[in-house]
């Protein structure tokens, strides 16, 4: 299930968006300004932001220059009911890749969403990992013949990020960052045996280690 965090400080907006997302199967964390989303992301990742600009203690734009700072390329889109294009280029300027203006219309922001996820690799649709085995995205299942086999969570983020990055080199770095919030304590070890369930599910040929540098999937 595709994670997304919306900063609006506009509560009656903030709770129709929210119900909205999850009658479509996101799952959804809200924050009402900057600060609270700091708070949120130090502890949390998500899939895509859509962000406010004008909301109270850190507004939208500057909320997401930080985030930006700390190399957090989360796909973001504003939603904004400025119309200066000052504003705008500022906003672009901060990192948005997309943004739509208030008042918004749903069925085009879920449009853009998904433009949005599946131009930063996260696919919608099911994946055919092998003969025996597919993963759901949407979801974050993978089946056996359609039946769900329990994945470890972080053996389904790692899996996530091979998917999403499958013609790039992953390296140590990008699964600490994708597997453990800022801070958490991670292992060697942990890493390894993620990587090996992996090698298990999909074949031991289908990843493979390039020492001193990372890994790469071949599907």
């Amino acid at each position: 299930m595709y994670k997304i965090l919306i900063l609006e400080d506009d509560e009656l907006f903030k709770e129709s968006l929210e119900d909205f997302l999850q009658d479509e199967e996101f799952e959804v964390v809200t924050a009402s300004n900057g600060e609270e989303v700091f708070e949120i992301c130090y502890e949390q990742k998500f899939d895509l932001y859509l962000f406010d600009i004008n909301v109270p203690i850190v507004d939208g734009i500057e909320t997401l220059k930080e985030l930006r700072k700390t190399l957090d390329d989360t796909p973001t889109i504003y939603l904004t009911s400025y119309k200066d294009k000052d504003v705008l280029k500022q906003g672009f300027l901060s990192g948005c890749d997309d943004y739509l203006k208030k008042p918004i219309d749903l069925d085009e922001l879920l449009l853009r969403i998904h433009s949005l996820l599946k131009r930063s690799g996260k696919s919608m649709k099911e994946i055919v990992l092998n003969d025996d085995f597919t993963f759901e995205p949407r979801n974050r299942r993978v089946l056996k013949n359609g039946e769900d086999i329990n994945l470890a969570g972080k053996v389904i983020d790692l899996l996530e990020l091979f998917l999403e990055k499958k013609d790039a080199i992953i390296t140590k770095e990008m699964i600490i960052d994708k597997l453990w919030n800022y801070g958490e304590e991670y292992s060697e070890g942990s890493i390894r045996v993620y990587i090996n369930t992996l090698k298990k599910l999909l074949g031991k040929d289908k990843i493979k280690n390039l020492k001193g540098v990372g890994y790469k999937i071949e599907l």
